[in-house]
């Protein structure tokens, strides 16, 4: 597993979500309002809405489509819904966030 920059935490707005793209597919990256810095899969695992589109609170999301609130920490739904999305690895040293990106992907991505 290697890491990938993915740019500044300031390039993110507190509450907010950037998505980026990798080989892998979307991941969302979100800022809380404290400042914590989470990545996870950009769909909802309801109907694949854009979690990157939802509301932050605390340490979670609201999916913008049909309201299923996913932990940010875990990825899975919360409340009386059930399913999950991958979280993915991230990192912040200083102001710069790196994304972790398996070996396979990178392979992929050099062929």
């Amino acid at each position: 597993m290697s890491w990938v920059s993915i740019g500044s935490i300031t390039d993110i707005p507190r509450r907010g979500a950037r998505c980026v793209e990798t080989p892998l597919g979307k991941i969302a990256v979100f800022r809380t309002a404290e400042d914590r810095v989470f990545a996870i899969e950009d769909h909802c695992p309801h109907k694949g809405g854009p979690l990157s589109q939802g509301i932050v609170h605390g340490a979670a999301v609201a999916c913008p489509l049909h309201n299923w609130v996913i932990s940010l920490e875990t990825g899975k739904a919360l409340g009386a819904d059930e399913g999950s999305v991958r979280t993915i690895p991230v990192k912040l040293e200083g102001e710069r966030l790196f994304i972790a990106v398996a070996a396979e992907a990178k392979a992929d991505r050099a062929a």
